[in-house]
Protein backbone atom coordinates (compact mmCIF):
# COMPACT_ATOMS: atom_id res chain seq x y z
CA UNK A 1 0.00 0.00 0.00
CA UNK A 2 1.42 3.34 -1.05
CA UNK A 3 1.08 6.19 1.41
CA UNK A 4 -0.14 9.47 -0.04
CA UNK A 5 1.46 12.77 0.88
CA UNK A 6 -0.73 14.87 3.23
CA UNK A 7 -2.94 11.88 4.01
CA UNK A 8 -3.00 12.42 7.77
CA UNK A 9 -6.09 13.74 9.53
CA UNK A 10 -6.60 17.29 10.81
CA UNK A 11 -5.82 16.38 14.42
CA UNK A 12 -2.44 14.97 13.38
CA UNK A 13 -1.35 18.23 11.74
CA UNK A 14 -2.85 20.34 14.50
CA UNK A 15 -1.09 18.45 17.30
CA UNK A 16 2.31 18.72 15.58
CA UNK A 17 1.87 22.40 14.75
CA UNK A 18 0.67 23.13 18.29
CA UNK A 19 3.53 21.16 19.81
CA UNK A 20 6.02 23.17 17.73
CA UNK A 21 4.42 26.42 18.94
CA UNK A 22 4.66 25.33 22.59
CA UNK A 23 8.30 24.27 22.12
CA UNK A 24 9.16 27.61 20.50
CA UNK A 25 7.49 29.40 23.42
CA UNK A 26 9.40 27.29 25.93
CA UNK A 27 12.69 28.11 24.22
CA UNK A 28 11.99 31.82 24.84
CA UNK A 29 10.92 31.42 28.45
CA UNK A 30 13.14 33.24 30.91
CA UNK A 31 14.37 35.84 28.42
CA UNK A 32 12.70 39.09 29.53
CA UNK A 33 12.95 40.72 26.09
CA UNK A 34 11.00 37.83 24.53
CA UNK A 35 8.22 37.61 27.13
CA UNK A 36 5.46 38.78 24.76
CA UNK A 37 6.59 36.35 22.04
CA UNK A 38 6.57 33.56 24.61
CA UNK A 39 2.98 34.42 25.54
CA UNK A 40 1.80 34.66 21.93
CA UNK A 41 3.39 31.35 20.89
CA UNK A 42 2.04 29.72 24.06
CA UNK A 43 -1.49 30.96 23.38
CA UNK A 44 -1.35 29.68 19.79
CA UNK A 45 0.03 26.30 20.88
CA UNK A 46 -2.39 25.77 23.75
CA UNK A 47 -5.33 26.88 21.58
CA UNK A 48 -4.28 24.26 19.04
CA UNK A 49 -4.03 21.62 21.72
CA UNK A 50 -7.47 22.60 22.96
CA UNK A 51 -8.72 21.98 19.42
CA UNK A 52 -7.04 18.57 19.37
CA UNK A 53 -8.53 17.64 22.73
CA UNK A 54 -12.00 18.64 21.47
CA UNK A 55 -11.54 16.49 18.34
CA UNK A 56 -10.44 13.58 20.54
CA UNK A 57 -13.22 14.29 23.09
CA UNK A 58 -10.65 13.87 25.87
CA UNK A 59 -12.11 15.63 28.91
CA UNK A 60 -8.86 15.70 30.88
CA UNK A 61 -7.04 17.43 28.01
CA UNK A 62 -9.98 19.78 27.46
CA UNK A 63 -9.86 20.83 31.13
CA UNK A 64 -6.05 21.18 31.15
CA UNK A 65 -5.84 23.22 27.94
CA UNK A 66 -8.90 25.36 28.74
CA UNK A 67 -7.45 26.38 32.10
CA UNK A 68 -4.01 26.89 30.58
CA UNK A 69 -5.46 29.07 27.85
CA UNK A 70 -7.35 31.20 30.39
CA UNK A 71 -4.17 31.72 32.45
CA UNK A 72 -2.15 32.64 29.37
CA UNK A 73 -4.80 35.02 28.05
CA UNK A 74 -4.97 36.74 31.46
CA UNK A 75 -1.21 37.29 31.37
CA UNK A 76 -1.27 38.41 27.73
CA UNK A 77 -4.08 40.88 28.32
CA UNK A 78 -2.41 42.26 31.44
CA UNK A 79 0.77 42.87 29.40
CA UNK A 80 -1.16 44.62 26.63
CA UNK A 81 -3.13 46.84 29.01
CA UNK A 82 -0.17 47.84 31.17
Amino acid sequence: MEKKFFSESLDWYLKWFSSAMVLIAMSMRGIPELYMYDLVFSVVGITGWLGVSLIWKDRALILLNSCGLLFLLKNLLSQIVI
